[in-house]
């Protein structure tokens, strides 16, 4: 039986949301912390995404991720009703009166045996703000435990800190505005083409149109670097001391803004001492960077005479044992120069998930309160008055990776998982996956039925609405507001976040959870914001603390702080002063000298660098349902430079075994003159349930920045060695394939089917037995070639092919054999052009460089052979690189290699 608001909440979900133009609905992207605004309808011939051309984030342009998200709603997978485990291990299905009832019960068990401390909760930067609010809610004011963290901690904790540590609060200075009106642009530890396509975008338009320059510093050269005016390839670690010696060079140079430090900062004169100690000059600074010196010259004199800079910094700063250190060494020389909170000058963090702004602004991290309160006994009074909640917990909690270190220690007994996959991305992850199966209760809320985690051993799954069916708001990285809007019925019994965890503190006895709708969430958390501020915290948005329900679903998007009595949010901060220390005073902070968490050695003699790619999003969960997105690059992969492949025996588009202290992958190699030596590069995306032994957090050391406990993702020492397989090839399915062990693979979503690269020692005998019992057809067709070990297999029903193998020494046409397999009928010459791979009606466009659209290396090396020789011109004629532009830089590549081989340059 559903009570009295459940039932509300299922009749609100199944109305059309507002918000909307026409017959589109207005909504936010579910992607990085862009935040950009997209147009979605859906009909009888399914989903269709478009950029909002009203929305300040993105003014209609999406990436490639954004464009394809109209491929990724279907229901395949999805977890549609609550289930439970039996004492088989089977899930089960079971009522949400079941579920609601035994997550109560356990948890007030756990809690009455072992204290409020034996629980926690694991959130995610992809949740809705109303979703964070009620789990901090629940955890922090009734509960007792500060013991709730979010995934947002592997990616934006040490600008938290740092920006805490030098402003009294976690406020980003800055907006987007900046990025057009820059005359100096410093990109720092961010692939932004690939990561925030939208925003690089911005930054290339402000230099082709008004003559901005673009510094790009970072480890590895990316396709962020191939657009700079100034790339420095940075030693691992090193930023720290290269702020610190732009810092004493500002100071040598009188480029510092003497009236704005002495009126509105402190610890300048401390902070210079601590820089001097470290890179006194720019020799030194050179020798700890390993950069050349003419070229940290420069950098230093561009951004000592630009008045409008903004430094804009991502994971590569954050992801470090020392991140809080390099955010305040970049905020030290806007500090010195005064080039904060003004048009075109500020520090900028572009977010990675597309609301750890909103999270932080609720408490989702362990080491804060509601609000952007902190564990101050004044706030926690305040909290406690206006949540009139008995047991407001009074210390902070236990961040991410030492909260899954008490698991394993059994410290915690009982833990819920909302709408992440810690199993995978988190560090040492095989170690966290163990402690997962030793608790006495562990819950998920989730929309997808099965990943990494869910198969640690979870007790109970309850199913939460996916993007598109729920509704809330989100924050993006410049303090932006939107709204996300549902334009889906909510499918099965999926049920907001929000409700999910209102429903469990009603169970467990608590009051102040009667919420009906994100409306009524949202009213709150603003009404909180406000409540005795008097702008003594930067964030406040008490103007929106009693918007109707209408009003709410009409919400637009605004920035904070929104005080009451104003108009609009506020653009930017701190330009004349106004920080929210104690004294009013900005902090100059001085970093330590740096250093490496862990050293190379002879078992482990490289660093292990990882990060994301262009068209897949955190665990695929999503981007992997795309057959458009995983064109580009199918395989989990590892980048090399060439000095180390040599040394290590590994070969370009070889297989590869990656090891470290904390586990093993087997990835393909990508040999690469834009990798340095000594480090290579894996992407984060692929999980258990996409691949064979790649999931990258396995091998990540498990060591955190002291200060904001964020992982260092960028530099754990790692072996390489060529991984040889007898064949290699692939499977085309109408359905999943269980491979059994031994295998490597790695699945493509495909149109009406699925794709798995592979590798194999099995014989052919030992795949015509696999394959018979994958498929129910005995219409077969097949080919071997004894002197290249080719095997290549049919299976139909009727004329449509139901499953295909190729295996081999040489590669079969990837690309030709997925048009031809998709094919709904074929006979005769049709069934041998798929054994070959070649056929006369069928286009092989090769790899796909532009999503967007569609467009693959092969057309668009054509057109460069036929004449057009500029991106511009490629974009005339087939559109590519015209929307969200990340494919720019290849590109650009393919035209510089085109004029290469004909002798032009």
């Amino acid at each position: 039986m559903l009570d009295d608001m459940t039932k509300t909440l299922v009749e609100e979900s199944q109305t059309s949301a507002t918000g909307s133009t026409g017959m589109a609905t207005r909504t936010t992207c579910p992607y990085c912390g862009v935040g950009c605004g997209v147009l979605a309808s859906f009909d009888d011939n399914g989903a269709r995404i478009v950029g909002d051309p009203d929305h300040p984030a993105n003014f209609g342009r999406l990436c490639s991720k954004g464009s394809a998200l109209g491929e990724t709603l279907e229901l395949k997978g999805r977890l549609l009703y609550p289930m439970e485990r039996r004492s088989d291990g089977a899930l089960a299905r079971i009522s949400w009166d079941r579920a609601l009832e035994r997550t109560a019960q356990r948890f007030k068990q756990i809690i009455s045996e072992h204290g409020p401390d034996a629980v926690a909760v694991y959130l995610s930067g992809q949740l809705l703000t109303e979703d964070y609010y009620v789990a901090n809610k629940l955890m922090k004011g009734f509960i007792g435990s500060a013991n709730v963290d979010t995934n947002s901690r592997l990616c934006m904790a040490s600008t938290v800190a740092g920006q805490k540590r030098a402003f009294g609060a976690d406020t980003v200075p800055g907006c987007y505005e900046d990025l057009d009106v820059a005359d100096l642009v410093v990109l720092v530890g961010s692939n932004a083409a690939w990561c925030h396509p939208i925003l690089f975008q911005r930054i290339m338009r402000n230099k082709e149109e008004r003559g901005a320059r673009l510094i790009v510093i970072d480890t590895r050269r990316t396709a962020t670097a191939e657009g700079a005016d100034l790339f420095l390839q940075i030693a691992p670690g090193m930023d720290q001391a290269l702020f610190a010696g732009l810092l004493i060079y500002l100071a040598r140079t009188a480029a510092v803004d003497a009236a704005y430090i002495d009126r509105f900062t402190s610890g300048f004169d401390a902070a210079i001492r601590s820089a001097k100690e470290l890179t006194p000059n720019i020799a030194a600074t050179t020798a700890l960077t390993g950069l050349r010196e003419a070229d940290v010259g420069r950098f230093f004199e561009l951004f000592a005479s630009t008045e409008r800079v903004v430094t804009a910094f991502s994971q590569g700063v954050n992801q470090s044992a020392q991140g809080s250190d390099k955010v305040n060494a970049i905020i030290n020389c806007h500090l010195a120069t005064g080039r904060i909170g003004k048009p075109g000058a500020s520090p900028l963090s572009l977010t990675g998930q597309p609301n750890a702004m909103g999270g932080r602004e609720v408490g989702g991290l362990a080491n804060s309160l509601a609000a952007h309160m902190g564990f101050d006994p004044a706030s926690i009074d305040r909290v406690r008055r206006f949540w009139s909640a008995p047991s407001v917990v009074e210390h902070e909690g236990l961040k991410a990776v030492a909260m899954f270190e008490a698991i394993a220690q059994g410290k915690i007994k009982a833990l819920w998982v909302v709408g992440t996959n810690p199993a995978a991305s988190l560090p040492d992850a095989d170690r966290a996956r163990a402690a997962m199966r030793k608790l006495d209760f562990f819950v998920v809320s989730d929309n997808t039925r099965s990943n990494d985690t869910i198969n640690s051993g979870a007790h109970l799954l309850l199913p939460a609405q996916a993007w598109g069916e729920k509704s809330g708001t989100v924050t993006n990285s410049e303090r932006r507001i939107s709204r996300q809007r549902a334009f889906l019925p909510s499918p099965g019994e999926a049920r907001p976040d929000w409700s999910i965890f209102s429903a469990v503190a009603r169970r467990m006895g608590y009051a102040g959870f009667d919420f009906r709708s994100a409306a009524d969430v949202f009213r709150e958390h603003a009404g909180l914001s406000a409540f005795e501020n008097d702008d003594a915290r930067d964030f406040d948005i008490g103007a929106l603390a009693q918007l109707t329900d209408a009003d709410y679903e009409e919400l637009s998007p605004t920035q904070w702080p929104h005080r009451a009595g104003e108009a609009k949010g506020r653009l930017r901060f701190f330009g004349d002063g106004g920080f929210f220390t104690p004294d009013g005073r900005a902090r100059f902070v001085s970093p330590k000298t740096p250093s490496m968490a862990t050293q190379v050695s002879k078992p482990f003699p490289l660093r292990l660098n990882t990060g994301r790619i262009r068209d897949q999003w955190h665990t695929m969960t999503r981007t992997g349902a795309s057959p458009r997105l995983g064109r580009h690059l199918p395989e989990p992969f590892v980048d090399i430079n060439p000095a180390d492949a040599a040394e290590f025996g590994v070969t370009h588009q070889g297989l590869a075994r990656v090891s470290t202290r904390w586990g093993e992958c087997v990835l393909r190699a990508h040999v690469t003159e834009a990798q340095p030596r000594g480090h290579i590069f894996a992407p984060i995306h692929w999980t258990d349930e996409t691949a064979r032994q790649a999931r990258i957090g396995a091998l990540v050391a498990p060591y955190v920045d002291p200060i904001s406990g964020q992982p260092e993702a960028k530099a754990t020492p790692a072996a390489i060695a060529p991984q040889a397989y007898a064949r290699e090839g692939f499977l085309l399915a109408r359905k999943p394939v269980a491979f059994p062990r031994g295998e490597w693979w790695t699945r493509v979503a495909l149109a009406g089917a699925v794709g798995y690269r592979i590798a194999s020692d099995r014989t052919d005998q030992e795949w015509l037995a696999f394959l018979a019992e994958e498929s129910s057809t005995d219409d077969m067709v097949e080919f071997r070639d004894e002197q290249t070990r080719a095997l290549r297999v049919a299976r139909f029903d009727g004329d449509r092919p139901e499953l295909f193998l190729s295996l081999g020494q040489t590669a079969q046409p990837w690309d030709a054999s997925l048009a031809i397999f998709a094919e709904n009928g074929l006979a005769g010459s049709q069934r041998r052009a798929l054994l070959s791979g070649r056929s006369e009606a069928t286009s092989d466009d090769g790899p796909e460089v532009c999503v967007c659209f569609g467009v693959g290396a092969k057309k668009i090396q054509a057109a460069i052979q036929e004449g057009c020789g500029t991106t511009n011109a490629i974009g005339e004629r087939l559109r590519a690189g015209t929307n969200c532009g990340s494919c720019l830089t290849e590109i650009r590549s393919m035209i510089l290699s085109q004029r290469r081989a004909g002798g032009e340059l």
